[in-house]
This record gives C-alpha cells, sequence and structure tokens, in this order.
C-alpha cells in the first residue's frame, strides 16, 4: 500500500533532514528559508525525480503512551526541531538536484539556521498507507472480530 505520497514509486527513496534551529532563529525564521528551498526543488526538480515532502515542526508534546524513555511532559526542542521529508524516484535524482547551482545558495541560507550542521538520511519506504474510510474500519473490525474466535 502506497497512499502517502501520491505517484511515490514502491522504490522510491525518502530523505530526512532534522533541523535544530540556533536559539537566535525562530519558526518564521525557519519557514521563510524551507519554503524558498522547497519552491526551488519543487520547479526544477519535480521533473527529475522529485515526487513530493513535507516540513514538520516539533509541537513539544511526547507521547506517554508511545514513549519508552520515561514519562516526560514537554521536549525541550519544542519549537526549535523541524524534520524536511522528501520523497524521490532515486537517490541518485536527489543527489544531483543538491549539486544544482539554484539550490546550493538557498540550502546554505537553511544551514545558517542550524545549530546541528545537518544531516541527511535516505530511507527506502517499507509501508505508507491512509486510515480506512469509516465503513471500512467498521468492515475491518467485524472481520477481525470473526477470525479471532
Amino acid at each position: 500500500m502506497n497512499n502517502f505520497i501520491p505517484n511515490f514509486p514502491s522504490d522510491g527513496v525518502i530523505t530526512v533532514n532534522r533541523v535544530i534551529l540556533k536559539p537566535e532563529y525562530d519558526v518564521d525564521d525557519l519557514q521563510e528559508r524551507v519554503a524558498m528551498l522547497c519552491e526551488n526543488v519543487k520547479t526544477y526538480h519535480s521533473e527529475t525525480g522529485f515526487v513530493g515532502g513535507f516540513v514538520a515542526m516539533n509541537s513539544g508534546a511526547i507521547s506517554n503512551e508511545g514513549s519508552t524513555t520515561g514519562q516526560a511532559v514537554a521536549s525541550e526542542l519544542k519549537d526549535r526541531e523541524a524534520l524536511i521529508v522528501t520523497f524521490w524516484d532515486s537517490f541518485e535524482q536527489h543527489e544531483a538536484s543538491h549539486r544544482s547551482d539554484s539550490f546550493q545558495p538557498l540550502f546554505r541560507q537553511v544551514l545558517e539556521l542550524c545549530e546541528n550542521g545537518n544531516e541527511e538520511i535516505a530511507y527506502e519506504m517499507l509501508w505508507s498507507g491512509r486510515a480506512y474510510e469509516a465503513e471500512q474500519a467498521r468492515a475491518a473490525q467485524e472481520a477481525k472480530a470473526r477470525h479471532a474466535a
């Protein structure tokens, strides 16, 4: 199942950048610079391997139900840590995009904000999917109940 990013190939590559903002910068600074960078990628690389992406900011919430590292109340990196996640047809196409003359100046402007430098990790998709529609969820629950007995 592959419904997270439409048209993302089953053998595609996901890259993840983890950004931790320097204390003198805020979310607005990051959004402005990342918007310029993402617009560049969409404009110049949509036909050469870029499929989609998203940027997510640390909200500060920590799941006590889903965490095994104690019962934390809030993340110290709230509004300082972001993930820049992109989806590509291949790792080679991703790398070529980063070598482009139009990309590099914008990338450096984002890096100026980061106290952690940058490490971009590439991942292969193992699974993705959307939630069921209400009718599908009920049918799945009924099927599990029938087969559990």
